[in-house]
């Protein structure tokens, strides 16, 4: 060998010993043959076919504490092995190792805040991304923001209102990565107004299965731009998103609305979602002690004084229970950060660590108070370990992203069973066969998955569920990411 190339390669091993972390006494592993298949942590017995490591500005870290992260989640329930954790220093690291995975037939995947519930976010034998490490915020105007794609939404509310301005839809749990929302939908009570979080994207930077890094939007490359959102994870790694912002208020006047009957609930959900007189709107059922439930609507009005809301203009022609409701004002970011200390709560007990099979899914209005009320007929606390039993209104029409999968109806529920269950695989098992049968019973309705829950899902239920987009979205994978390296936890492309 040339000294000029002994001396390349031992400085590329020096990079790859410092890229590359161990954070045991074992060797580091320094690259991958692609002969035997096998990562490589010896220097010394390098095969002649080691293909090493690329020069990182981050981390890639083996670990036993980092490789047990990259295998779990919030769900808890689905623990796939990878072979590294990267930690990115740049959005460079992500294009390297997305070519390196490439160009060895392995895959590579986007992990958020690790809130996923049925391991969308692992691979097996890959590589997962970090991408909590890059949660810059770029820039803040009064109509848009930069921020890359693992900043939380907790962030981005923070700097936006600095500025007076706010995303027009947040979720209810803040702490969320923007790409990781942006990959799947992100649902809020403002949806019915203004859609989804990915409805409310202006630009995005992605690092697409190729490896290739590139700026979309909805004037430029943008069959990418609206395959990415909403297109979980397979046709690009998100890095960094422009938001679209509007005004932020001082102020939100929150109704809860109590209902003593599914259908009163829905009459009215239906109505204010149609009519748009409030600015949030979600759902919420509780266990009564002697059985059964009630339902209460939470309706948020935002204002800034001197101005202020019309009560009786608002709750006109409603059919809630008035000695049951309250009106109430908060701050506006207090109003955002309303679940924080049930979160915290929930933390301190230890629940947050215990499994979570959660069931997502998109009901037409037409068939919600036969379908959720038979659900609910059966469903008991113990059935969801208390976790909350949530009904939000939706409207088709606000809705731009193809692959977004939403029912036909105008007007349709996102229904959530937010289980919590206790770490028994038996008991684990028989929620996920019951996620299973209401699945099977919704979809014969017209319902369709929201892809945030845990489901087992074939590939001819892929297909269903895309229907009339799935050519459309086979395509978009072979244009994008051909090998199929991204984001194989979805199950989708097998």
């Amino acid at each position: 060998m040339r000294s000029h190339e002994r001396s390349r390669d031992r400085g590329l091993g020096t990079i790859a010993r410092r890229s590359f972390v161990q954070g045991v006494t074992a060797a580091i592993v320094i690259g991958f043959d692609p002969t035997r298949r096998t990562w490589i942590a010896d220097a010394e017995a390098a095969p002649s076919s080691l293909s090493r490591i690329p020069p990182l500005d981050g981390v890639l870290r083996m670990d036993p504490a980092s490789l047990a992260k990259a295998a779990d989640d919030f769900g808890h329930t689905i623990h796939r092995q990878s072979v590294a954790l990267l930690e990115p220093g740049s959005v460079d690291d992500i294009v390297k190792m997305v070519r390196y995975v490439r160009r060895h037939g392995l895959t590579i995947a986007n992990r958020g805040r690790g809130h996923a519930t049925y391991g969308q976010a692992q691979t097996q034998g890959g590589i997962v991304v970090d991408s909590s490490k890059l949660a810059a915020i770029h820039r803040v105007d009064s109509d848009r923001m930069v921020v890359d794609a693992g900043a939380s939404w907790r962030n981005v509310m923070h700097a936006a209102l600095a500025r007076g301005s706010t995303p027009p839809v947040f979720t209810d749990y803040l702490d969320l990565s923007v790409g990781g929302t942006l990959s799947g939908g992100g649902v809020g009570g403002a949806s019915h107004r203004h859609g989804c979080q990915i409805d409310n994207v202006l630009e995005l930077e992605v690092v697409t299965g190729e490896g290739e890094r590139i700026t979309c939007s909805a004037s430029r490359h943008a069959s990418l731009f609206n395959s990415v959102l909403g297109g979980l994870g397979q046709f690009a790694l998100i890095v960094r998103a422009t938001l679209r912002l509007v005004p932020a208020c001082a102020l939100a006047r929150v109704y809860e609305l109590e209902y003593a009957d599914l259908a009163s609930f829905t009459k009215d959900a239906t109505a204010l979602a149609l009519d748009e007189r409030f600015d949030h709107l979600e759902g919420q059922a509780s266990p009564k002690p002697d059985g059964g439930w009630t339902w209460t609507l939470t309706a948020a009005s935002y204002f800034t004084p001197p101005h202020r809301p019309n009560d009786a203009a608002l709750l006109a022609g409603l059919s809630h229970d008035p000695s049951s409701s309250s009106v109430h004002d908060l701050a506006y970011q207090e109003f955002l950060e309303r679940i924080d200390p049930l979160i915290q709560r929930q933390k301190d007990l230890g629940i947050w660590e215990y499994p979570h099979p959660w069931y997502d899914v998109f009901v037409p209005a037409s068939v919600t108070n036969r379908y959720v009320g038979g659900i609910l007929d059966t469903l008991t606390v113990d059935d969801t370990g208390n976790g909350p039993v949530l009904l939000y209104p939706l409207r088709r029409s606000k809705l731009r992203r193809p692959f977004f999968s939403v029912p036909a109806e105008e007007v349709f529920f996102l229904f959530d069973v937010l289980r919590t269950t206790s770490p028994d695989p038996v008991r684990v098992r028989a929620h996920l066969r019951a996620n299973r049968r209401m699945y099977d019973a919704g979809r014969a309705l017209g319902a369709t998955r929201y892809c945030i829950g845990s489901l087992d899902f074939s590939q001819a239920d892929w297909r269903q569920h895309f229907g009339f987009w799935w050519p459309a979205f086979a395509f978009a994978k072979n244009a994008f990411d051909p090998d199929r390296v991204l984001t194989p936890g979805q199950g989708i492309f097998l």
